[in-house]
């Protein structure tokens, strides 16, 4: 008799989508398995395809706005719309996002979140009650200053002229509040990181460098930054740049949260309460996962750690299938099994060249290997694969 087996990977970053990644898992553990009732259900934690991924679980259909990307380039970006619920869902990486740039053309010092709010306005105009927005993939490092000016916050320096660049943002004085000081009854950020705005562990020192921050542009960045943060929390009376997740994508999680009084949230969590998966999850006796790397990102918070931990939890076997794996040793905390398609599979040119057909192969050996005594029931007293109602 077969399992109820859920096939829920995230996507594996340069070569597959969660959905291409989660078919492939699934046609090789069914040549495999096939008794095995398989349920296809890819996953997001807040990042890259978060749209596509949420819009599809909730039955939402795309729409168009004409916008510009983070370098003011005319655009027309994609969101997608619930009508029964009124929720939009938003992903901000197909408007400033960096793969939507070409590479090292421009400095992030040029870039910022303009964009975004032309599609905040389009969702507010077709009668959005709710908006879901995932975050992720950013060009930026604006703190969400850009987006700000987009719905009509104005910001002044000493001198009362108006402040048009983030990089001018070392002498804001004050900003003024647009006419319509709420847009939605509710905004839910889904978050893939837990980053604070400033300092160490904030979004310039860790995430800048990869949009091209360059070591000696830190301490400018963080002037910048740190000014917006200081005086949104002398206007609005509360401290978002401490809050975990405001440094997500180049700070425009603090900026979601100051002016659109966000809320932010595990990225993973959100999904998983907004697209149905807690329902397949309570249903299942094995989940299969998997991402590009599982590494020691995967377990403090990523989507594929915390589909895991969920499992563990409830004591559902969970196996997961990578490209690497960095420490099998710390996987086997989280992991019933793990499976790397480099180098213990196959070539790392092969699993570029052919990803999809070696994650099909290597999903195949994965059922073949799952044995009877691996066939574990729910363990009673481990309660159950429910996200709860607030990040964790």
């Amino acid at each position: 008799m077969g399992f109820k087996v859920l096939i829920a990977p995230d996507k594996f970053k340069g070569t597959l989508t969660a959905r291409a990644a989660a078919d492939a898992m699934a046609r090789g553990w069914r040549r495999a398995r096939p008794d095995d009732e398989i349920a296809v259900f890819p996953i997001s934690d807040g990042g890259d395809g978060f749209g596509e991924l949420v819009s599809a679980g909730l039955g939402a259909v795309p729409r168009k706005v004409l916008t510009v990307d983070a370098a003011h380039r005319t655009c027309n970006a994609e969101w997608w719309w619930e009508a029964a619920s009124r929720t939009a869902i938003i992903e901000a990486a197909r408007i400033n996002g960096l793969a939507m740039l070409p590479p090292a053309r421009y400095h992030p010092f040029e870039l910022d979140t303009f964009g975004l709010g032309a599609v905040f306005r389009a969702a507010m105009a077709t009668g959005a009650r709710r908006c879901l927005v995932g975050l992720g993939g950013s060009a930026t490092n604006d703190g969400g200053f850009g987006l700000a000016r987009a719905l009509g916050w104005v910001f002044l320096n000493e001198r009362g002229q108006v402040i048009e660049r983030w990089t001018e943002l070392h002498a804001l004085s004050q900003f003024s509040f647009p006419e319509r000081e709420r847009w939605f009854e509710e905004v839910l950020v889904a978050v893939d990181v837990q980053n604070v705005l400033l300092g160490p562990a904030g979004c310039t020192r860790v995430y800048g460098p990869q949009k091209g921050v360059r070591p000696e542009d830190f301490e400018f960045c963080e002037r910048c930054l740190g000014r917006l943060a200081e005086v949104a929390r002398r206007e609005l009376h509360f401290d978002a740049a401490s809050e975990p997740g405001a440094g997500a994508a180049g700070g425009l999680g603090f900026g979601l949260r100051c002016f659109l009084n966000a809320r932010l949230e595990s990225g993973f969590g959100l999904f998983a309460r907004s697209t149905g998966l807690e329902a397949r999850l309570r249903e299942a006796q094995l989940v299969v996962t998997g991402e590009g790397a599982i590494d020691a990102s995967t377990l403090m918070g990523k989507g594929v750690g915390e589909l895991a931990a969920r499992c563990r939890a409830a004591g559902v076997p969970c196996v997961g299938l990578a490209g690497v794996v960095a420490d099998a040793a710390q996987a086997s905390q989280h992991f019933q099994r793990t499976y790397a398609l480099v180098p213990e599979f196959v070539t790392r040119e092969r699993a570029f060249a052919e990803a999809a057909t070696c994650l099909e192969e290597l999903a195949e050996k994965a059922a073949r290997e799952f044995r009877q005594d691996d066939q574990g029931h729910r363990h009673e007293g481990k309660g159950d694969c429910r996200v709860p109602s607030q990040p964790t």
